[in-house]
């Protein structure tokens, strides 16, 4: 198998498990291979690394109506790795976060071919990925864009004026706290995603545009640990010289709206597809877990800054910020009579000063 950054050749590994790297610049930040081996441990461990990422431009094992999209494409719910990647592989590793993808050796493919950006794709799986409803998929290549989206909600991408949005459901409630927490967050001037409200078949959902292009990828920070583990780097290090006041506004952004799902898998780098530099942290997103832990002041322990509690990586994010203050006004109507929502959120900004 040759694993491919659009046009280009990265990396080779045979069904053995040997191992070559074409380009290091260019390979998964979470992929490893140990290519000048001939050791059978070495061999075996690539592959896993190999099944592992493949597997991982899946679905989570948390997603709902798992079992519904993989009775749906005749793939095995034992949800190994090598299942998984077996699933992933059938359409090539296709993804709408990057440029990667993987074909045979001896496969005459290319990626202007068959990538996701320029090319039509059915919206015949955006039923079951929303609903959990069953049918048969014959054409692999149509699950790509919804399959690899990360995440416990039931969600999908559908392609509307020459550009693709991503439609989340969940519940109602979750619906209305990333629309609520993404209306606040708009108020901040710092890099975000934006959140609106859209209905599909008489369901409420959120909606938002994609932010990956054939220009820029994004890498999760899940990977970029993966990456600086590999590399005897510092990812905060990395982080804080790169993006020092992304990562800040992020930690003030998310304990104001009580943000507690800022998991390693949905914040990261934006990443140029020319070059391979880390430009900076991508555009804020997911909030339809906000206002948890929104009873107390201190709000949950932090996820992006090890050892804090929310408010006190928010008030150390204050004091390294030249400025945070909103840039537009925060209307008190827009939290309707969730009033102790309204309260607590004023407390959390009269704490930051």
């Amino acid at each position: 198998m040759v694993i491919m950054h659009g046009e280009d050749k990265v990396a080779y590994i045979g069904k053995n498990g040997s191992a070559e790297v074409f380009d290091e610049l260019w390979m998964p930040y979470d992929l490893y291979f140990e290519a000048a081996s001939d050791d059978i441990d070495d061999f075996v461990q690539n592959l896993e690394n190999f099944y592992h990422w493949c597997a991982t431009r899946l679905i989570h094992i948390d997603r709902k109506y798992i079992k519904e999209i993989l009775n749906s494409i005749g793939a095995s719910q034992q949800m190994t790795d090598r299942d998984r990647a077996k699933v992933a592989l059938s359409y090539h590793a296709l993804s709408l976060i990057d440029l990667y993808w993987v074909r045979e050796d001896d496969e005459e493919i290319s990626f202007a071919e068959i990538n996701l950006y320029d090319h039509s794709l059915s919206n015949a799986f955006t039923d079951l990925s929303l609903r959990g409803k069953s049918m048969t998929v014959e054409n692999a290549h149509m699950i790509a864009d919804n399959l690899n989206t990360p995440g416990m909600f039931p969600k999908a991408w559908v392609r509307d004026g020459g550009t693709f949005f991503l439609l989340k459901d969940g519940d109602q409630d979750s619906v209305e706290k990333e629309l609520l927490a993404g209306c606040i967050a708009s108020c901040f001037d710092v890099p975000q995603v934006k959140y609106e409200r859209a209905e599909y078949e008489e369901m409420s959902v959120s909606r938002s545009q994609i932010i990956t292009s054939k220009k820029y990828s994004i890498v999760t920070m899940e990977a970029f640990q993966i990456y600086a583990l590999n590399h005897d780097m510092s990812w905060l290090d990395e982080v804080l010289t790169k993006d020092a006041e992304g990562y800040y506004m992020m930690n003030v952004i998310d304990y104001l709206v009580g943000n507690t799902d800022r998991h390693w898998g949905n914040w990261g780098w934006l990443v140029d597809n020319e070059t391979g530099e880390r430009v900076r942290l991508h555009d804020l997103m997911d909030f339809n877990q906000s206002f948890g832990a929104y009873d107390t002041i201190d709000g949950a322990q932090c996820q992006t800054a090890e050892g804090m509690t929310q408010r006190e990586a928010a008030k150390e994010a204050v004091k390294r910020l030249k400025g945070w203050q909103p840039v537009r006004d925060i209307d008190d109507a827009w939290f309707g009579d969730r009033d102790e929502w309204r309260e607590m959120f004023h407390k959390r900004f009269r704490e930051l000063g």
